[in-house]
Order: structure tokens, then C-alpha cells, then sequence
């Protein structure tokens, strides 16, 4: 024990060392969502035992993997995560959240309880029942306009939407907590700023979810597509395949991870201009022959995003394997095997 009542780092290291190649359980929350979804399947064919906690608000159980056990469960109260936190458990992948920046703006207490509160409970169940690790779905938006571009993880953060304003007060959070001298125990935590992800099992029925489903969404049904702003606007767009690596790789390396923040992206940019033509081009219609249509811009908007990603890949040789072009090819075989159901329900 170190004078502050923390565990020495010998001691910490080994509490990292013993997450690798061995069967864990694991609580994911939002488990039933895209990306979470993704995640759950990964860590049951690695032969772990998975927890989903979800309220299903923007998803559903049919969409979590056979295998994993479901609990119907939100984050911002506490007495819904404490019964699956008893039991006891390795690792929690914290997924859950609000995750729309236009809602936000409509419902900023909604948000600051979700994104916030929900965080906090989740953290506070942890140390409760001394639960070692921690991963948490941070968000590029905590950058903000920036005028690094491509952004590492050293840029100041700014965040200008209320969505990146809570994912950011989380992350704080999550580690000035682990900070803490007073624990006991190794609470070891990473932080994964994602960027746009995209693939099968995106939502396409959704207004507030991912650029890319909602674009698709509007061609599948014969729904004009609509830019917000100029559409010069960049975005970098990183496969959930990719973003399932990332996650399960700081698993098993926990030593190199802990207390770490990294970006997950591409480390390229498409404007969404760019985004609709690739997206029309796809579906086999010429340039020039969808109705495409521009509306004011919105609040809370990031100018010019694309990730600086060397330090994950130098850290725990973690770097995107797909290709956007890839990534849309596969994304568009699972939308068309997917017509007419309601998308983030179908399995990938």
C-alpha cells in the first residue's frame, strides 16, 4: 500500500496483468445499441460472460447477442444497477448514454443526468463493489472547433455542444476518480474518444443517431437527404469492427492502457458532401440524381474533424483495419439484407 492507502505499482500492475487470458465477466451498459452490440457478440466468442444493462430508450433487447444475459436497467438510477453489480464482475464497458447533440440542446437536464449522473453511478458502483476496471465511451465532441486538425489527445478540450460539455465531465470524472490516493484497491480506467462510427446494425430510423444511417435511411425509403449547413463539414468515419479491436485490445492490455485517454477514428476526413455523393454512388444512382437538399446549419456543430491516432497504435498497437470504402461496402450488403425492418433491431 502506498502512504495514500492506494496500492503500490507493483501491486497495480498485477491487478492489470491478470485481465489477460482468462474468462471475465463482464458488464456492458448499453448493451442492446450499436456499438454495444458489436462489442457484447466480440467478448462472447473470446469466451467471456457478458452482463447487457439497457433501457432500451434508443434500442432493444432482440438485438443483444444470444449468450448474454439481459437486465432491464438505466443508468441514472442507482437501484437498478446495484442487483447486477452484487453479483460481482471483472471489467465494465460503460457504453450507456445519450448520444445525440440535438437533443441535447432540447433536453439539457436529460442530458446532464444520462451522460453525467448515469457516469457517476456507474463509477460509484464500481468502487462499491471494487470492480478493477473500467473503459468508458468518451466522444470527439469534448474537442470542440479546434484548429489541430488532425487532433491528438493533448489538444486542450473545448467542447462547444452540451453533448461534449457532459461526455467531457464524465471522462474527467471517471479518471480523477481512479486518481484518488484514498482507494483501497486498483481502479484502472481508459477513456475512448470515438469518432463517427459506422456499419451494420446502424440505426437508419433515427433523426438523432450517426449521419451515415440516417443518409442510408432516407435512400431506403425514398426520403430526400438533407445537409445541414454547407456540407464542407469533415468527419472522420471509423468502422465499429474497428472500434470492437479497440475496446476488446485494452482489455488485454490493461497495464499499457490505464489512466489513458485515446482517440478512435480513421485518421481520415469526409466532408458530408463527400458522404451523401459516396452514399448515393452506392445504392447505384448517378451524381446529380437524388434529391439532395441544404437547411441552415446547427448548433453545437464541429467545423473540420479528423482523429490523430498514433497514440493508441503506439501504445497498444491498436489502428483501423477497414477502409471507409470497405466499411460502407459491408455496410450497405447488411442494409440490404435489412429492408423494412427498423435497423438497430436487426442483428448484424
Amino acid at each position: 500500500m502506498t502512504p495514500g492507502g492506494g496500492m503500490a505499482p507493483a501491486a497495480r500492475y498485477d491487478a492489470c496483468t491478470q485481465m489477460r487470458g482468462r474468462a471475465l465477466h463482464i458488464i456492458v451498459t448499453g448493451g442492446a445499441g450499436f456499438i454495444g452490440t458489436h462489442l457484447t457478440r466480440r467478448l462472447l466468442d473470446e469466451g467471456h460472460r457478458v452482463t447487457v444493462i439497457d433501457n432500451e430508450f434508443n434500442s432493444s433487447r432482440v438485438s443483444v447477442p444470444e449468450g448474454a444475459r439481459f437486465h432491464s436497467g438505466d443508468v441514472r438510477r442507482p437501484e437498478d444497477l446495484e442487483p447486477i453489480f452484487a453479483e460481482g464482475c471483472d471489467a465494465v464497458c460503460h457504453l450507456a448514454g445519450q448520444v445525440s447533440i440535438i437533443r441535447a440542446f432540447e433536453n439539457p437536464v436529460g442530458d446532464l443526468r444520462t451522460n453525467v449522473e448515469g457516469t457517476v453511478n456507474v463509477v460509484e458502483m464500481c468502487l462499491k463493489h471494487r470492480v478493477s476496471r473500467l473503459i468508458y465511451a468518451s466522444s470527439m465532441t469534448a474537442y470542440g472547433d479546434t484548429p489541430i486538425v488532425p487532433t491528438p489527445e493533448t489538444e486542450c478540450c473545448r467542447p462547444d455542444s452540451y453533448y461534449g460539455i457532459t461526455k467531457f465531465a464524465a471522462e474527467r470524472f471517471v479518471h480523477a476518480t481512479a486518481a484518488r490516493p484514498d482507494l483501497d484497491f486498483a481502479f484502472d480506467v481508459t477513456s475512448f474518444r470515438m469518432f463517427s462510427v459506422f456499419g451494420p446494425g446502424q440505426a437508419w430510423d433515427n433523426p438523432y443517431q450517426g449521419v451515415l444511417g440516417i443518409f442510408l435511411g432516407r435512400i431506403q425509403r425514398g426520403e430526400p437527404i438533407t445537409i445541414f449547413g454547407d456540407g464542407e463539414q469533415t468527419r472522420d468515419f471509423v468502422f465499429v469492427d474497428d472500434i470492437v479491436d479497440a475496446w476488446v485490445g485494452a482489455l488485454d492490455n490493461a497495464q499499457a492502457t490505464a489512466g489513458k485517454v485515446f482517440n478512435l477514428g480513421s485518421g481520415r476526413s469526409h466532408s458530408i458532401n463527400e458522404l451523401a455523393a459516396k452514399v448515393i454512388a452506392a445504392h447505384g444512382l448517378p451524381e446529380g440524381g437524388y434529391d439532395l437538399r441544404h437547411a441552415p446549419g446547427r448548433p453545437g456543430e464541429q467545423r473540420r474533424v479528423q482523429a490523430d491516432i498514433r497514440f493508441a497504435r503506439d501504445t497498444f498497437g491498436w489502428e483501423p483495419r477497414r477502409s471507409f470504402e470497405d466499411g460502407l461496402a459491408l455496410t450497405m450488403q447488411w442494409a440490404g439484407g435489412n429492408r423494412g425492418s427498423d435497423g438497430p433491431a436487426a442483428r448484424p
